[in-house]
């Protein structure tokens, strides 16, 4: 049986983003991210075991609370539909993503390095104290083309296998690896869950990324096999093993030179070289942002196809 409801749902979120984007106060995200934090001085111990039952707890929670609440709402469609396009819509941030790439092109086409190196943190965790605009501009497409996974396509192909009980678990699970999964003398071990579990709710995301961003390279005026080509040679050419599968797709599809050697918090990280061409500049970001909200359309639009072929998620 066939699942309008869901499909509606998946469109309306995606509605909501591009209108609304990520409220300012009073994000669920933000509250939950609070709430972790708090929960994590008190189970803090530098072990593995400590974080993994750190991440059971902050990731089990909010996910058997929101199968609680779809069971509670099987009998009533609107009131299920309304609820699972509301998770969906603050789980999925492709329009604040695109703003951020905006944001950055906006701050080095004005020469304006100050105020780009303090905006940076607003994409990724780089430390940007010295950095150049040809590095600040490559750090910005890098920072969309992997966040175009984690932030929209993610989320909404966890909202297609689980529906709302896997968007909240894949949001929860995310927002621990921003807060705890580093490498860095306190979170080594402990955040060693937090990281593996993201790494592995994003196997499948970031190749979907990867495969439409190559699909849909003639937005960004490139070339479906030259960015295929890109995606198969040098996604693996990268520390994660998701993010280089989209980096690598957007630097082939926009015709650049992705990678090379970036800082984080003190501690240098080399990767090889992604894509064949010139290192990115300040218009290339702004084609970034294009296939960015290009692969997250395509991404809603076959999800929302999902629900109308095969109905609700078990």
């Amino acid at each position: 049986m066939t699942d309008r409801y869901g499909a509606v749902a998946v469109l309306a979120a995606l509605a909501g983003d591009a209108l609304f984007a990520d409220p300012a106060r009073w994000h669920p995200v933000a509250g939950y991210g609070r709430a972790a934090g708090a929960l994590e001085r008190a189970a803090y111990r530098d072990r593995r075991a400590a974080g993994a039952g750190y991440v059971l707890v902050a990731v089990g929670a909010p996910g058997l609370a929101a199968a609680a609440a779809r069971r509670a709402t099987r009998r009533h469609p609107a009131t299920a539909s309304a609820l699972f396009a509301a998770a969906l819509w603050t789980a999925v941030g492709g329009t604040s993503l695109a703003r951020e790439g905006t944001r950055m092109a906006g701050l080095l086409a004005a020469g304006d390095l100050p105020g780009a190196r303090a905006r940076l943190g607003h994409l990724c965790g780089r430390n940007p104290v010295g950095m150049s605009a040809a590095e600040l501009a490559r750090a910005t497409v890098e920072s969309v083309a992997e966040n175009t996974s984690d932030a929209a396509v993610a989320p909404l192909l966890w909202a297609a296998v689980a529906g709302l009980p896997g968007v909240v678990a894949y949001r929860a699970a995310n927002t621990l690896d921003a807060m705890v999964g580093h490498h860095t003398d306190r979170y080594e071990r402990f955040g060693w869950a937090a990281a593996r579990l993201d790494d592995v709710l994003n196997l499948v995301p970031a190749r979907l990324t990867g495969v439409l961003a190559c699909g849909l390279a003639p937005v960004v005026g490139g070339s479906p096999r030259r960015a295929w080509r890109a995606l198969r040679r040098d996604g693996g050419a990268h520390p994660s093993p998701n993010a280089g599968r989209c980096e690598a797709a957007f630097a082939g599809a926009l015709g650049v030179r992705l990678g090379g050697t970036s800082v984080y918090a003190g501690r240098a990280e080399v990767r090889g070289p992604l894509g064949d061409g010139p290192p990115p500049g300040v218009a290339d970001i702004a084609g970034a942002v294009r296939l960015s909200r290009a692969v997250v359309a395509a991404a809603g639009l076959l999800v929302a196809l999902r629900f109308l072929i095969s109905g609700e998620p078990a």
